[in-house]
């Protein structure tokens, strides 16, 4: 009887961002999330435009010398965080510090010590 063939996967994967150091994914355990997705749905975001293109809809009635994160960025964070199943606004206290998130957003991921940081419990009225 032959042996079934064998598919080989690669080890590891590297998702390129500009700004950002490279993240490496890989199989070796270590800090792990269940939001890798995120980021395929952030690259079709991007070629798409939906978010950059709903956010031309809002006012940014804010003094723009005290933005922190862009109205475009705020609603990203929130269809993001509810398209991954994160419906309630108290979760994003947490994904405000995932590296997950903050790659999706095209935030520059820091070191361990300098975690990034998005906007705390998105609310658009």
């Amino acid at each position: 009887m032959n042996q079934p063939a064998r598919r080989s996967l690669p080890k590891q994967f590297r998702f390129e961002q500009p700004k950002s150091p490279p993240v490496v994914v890989n199989f070796n355990g270590g800090l792990v999330t269940s939001d890798a997705g995120l980021n395929l749905i952030a690259e079709i975001d991007r070629k798409l435009q939906i978010t950059s293109q709903f956010a031309q809809c809002f006012q940014d009635y804010r003094q723009s010398n005290r933005i922190d994160h862009s109205i475009e960025n705020l609603i990203k964070q929130r269809i993001y965080g509810l398209v991954m199943g994160y419906e309630d606004l108290n979760e994003h206290e947490e994904l405000r510090h995932d590296p997950m998130f903050a790659l999706a957003l095209g935030k520059r991921i820091r070191l361990e010590n300098e975690p990034a940081i998005l906007a705390p419990n998105v609310y658009i009225k």
